[in-house]
């Protein structure tokens, strides 16, 4: 779904208050004071601040997924698109900070992210799809602890990169190498998938 310039802009200024404040209840009067709007326009732009967070949230959860499979819709290797995802989001945490502390936040309090890692547009299906055609080695019954272990991964190198400890292609990188290792690839391998190019993040 694209938005509109206004919905842009009043997204954006309530995901820096829920990312700065860390917490889920903001007011018309803060919202439309961050935005730079009156309140009428919140209203006019179809947001209902009773279920803002929720709202931002989901959207959250299905758009930075949908750019990742439209950027790599062309990738057949599943080991190249985790890895590559992966690193989409350690970019988009370092260009988009507010982004960034919103999915450290909330990515496991808030019911409606869990879309983030076992949606139809998650990492999920390839990690099944990569599993079957023996790509990675690991259990059937492992495959829940496979996907937490991503993104436990994920969170904590966003926070590194926030907080200044790695840079975000050095966080990717490490982080995506070591995840593929776990499931079973050769290391060499692992080292260069990582490490390979990474595209632009589609617009959708």
């Amino acid at each position: 779904m694209r938005l509109s310039s206004s919905q842009q802009r009043l997204h954006k200024a309530a995901l820096k208050l829920f990312a700065e404040r860390g917490s889920t209840n903001i007011s018309v009067s803060e919202l439309a004071d961050a935005a730079g709007v009156a309140r009428g326009t919140i209203y006019n732009n179809g947001l209902n601040p009773e279920t803002l967070f929720e709202d931002i949230a989901t959207l959250l959860a299905t758009e930075m997924n949908a750019r990742v499979i439209e950027t790599l819709k062309n990738e057949e290797d599943y080991a190249v698109r985790l890895a590559q995802g992966i690193r989409m989001y350690l970019r988009r945490a370092h260009d988009e900070p507010d982004w960034g502390r919103f999915i450290c936040k909330f990515a496991f309090s808030a019911k409606s992210m869990m879309g983030l890692w076992t949606g139809s547009d998650s990492p999920l299906p390839d990690v099944i799809h990569g599993l079957e055609n023996g790509r990675y080695q690991f259990r059937q019954e492992q495959l829940m602890s496979v996907l937490a272990v991503i993104a436990g991964s994920v969170l904590s190198s966003i926070f590194l990169v926030l907080e200044g400890y790695k840079t975000w292609r050095d966080s990717g990188s490490d982080v995506a190498e070591l995840l593929l290792i776990s499931l079973g690839m050769d290391a060499k391998e692992a080292y260069q998938i990582a490490r390979s190019d990474l595209p632009a993040l589609k617009e959708l």
